[in-house]
């Protein structure tokens, strides 16, 4: 079964790599603004949207829009986007950009694309994903993370989570359990998107880009 679910994901990629794509710069810089956007709809709707006290404890953010999700028995999900870090000032790093893949099993048929979030509680959790690749639930602990002004006050069980995950699609959003995906660090697009090639992710983290894009400082502005 695990097999099987590898080599979906796997030609899945391939079928998705094989599609016309602009170049990598603008490829990445519009996956920053669709992740500005994401994080709008996020403040715009503190009724029904990720806590905003998870938010200010959170030592990384993830922003993944348009995740794909393919499947006819065996299904497949793929998407790429940004990764941001707090330091110890408690200020956010310029986006290291990320893909996520992964595959799962059950009677399921259809295609769709929703926004993905995922925060994390551990400086641990963040550092295993600057390491090379992280498969959630299986490297830290990964739940559907509570929604709304009325969940910041979960439970300390749930709270134990190293990493809460949010999808949204039809506009809101909900938590999503998301064991078994691959979160993996996109060194392609971090050197086209910088303009420096074999830039490492941690170099990005602590704050060697020279020039920061309008975009990540608008992006970042909103993180505050």
């Amino acid at each position: 079964m695990k097999k099987a679910i590898l080599v979906f994901t796997g030609f899945m990629l391939l079928v998705l790599g094989a599609l016309p794509q602009p170049a990598l710069a603008e490829k990445e810089g519009r996956k920053v603004e669709d992740a500005i956007d994401v994080v709008k709809a996020v403040k715009a709707m503190p009724e029904e949207g990720i806590p905003q006290a998870l938010l200010n404890n959170a030592h990384g953010i993830a922003v993944i829009p348009g995740v794909i999700k393919v499947g006819f028995v065996i299904g497949g999900r793929y998407g790429t986007g940004i990764l941001t870090v707090r330091n110890d000032k408690g200020e956010w790093s310029d986006p290291v950009f990320v893909k996520i893949a992964g595959g799962s099993l059950g009677w399921q048929i259809g295609a769709q694309s929703t926004d993905l979030i995922l925060v994390f509680k551990s400086k641990a959790s963040v550092d295993g994903i600057l390491k090379g690749k992280f498969t959630l639930g299986a490297d830290a602990s990964v739940a559907a993370g509570p929604v709304g002004r009325s969940a910041e006050g979960a439970t300390d069980v749930m709270l134990k989570s190293e990493i809460f995950s949010y999808s949204r699609s039809r506009g809101l959003f909900a938590g999503l359990a998301l064991d078994g995906a691959a979160l993996t660090i996109d060194d392609d697009a971090n050197a086209s998107y910088y303009s420096k090639p074999d830039l490492a992710a941690q170099d990005i983290i602590s704050g060697k880009v020279a020039n920061r894009p309008p975009a990540v400082q608008e992006l970042l502005k909103l993180l505050k």
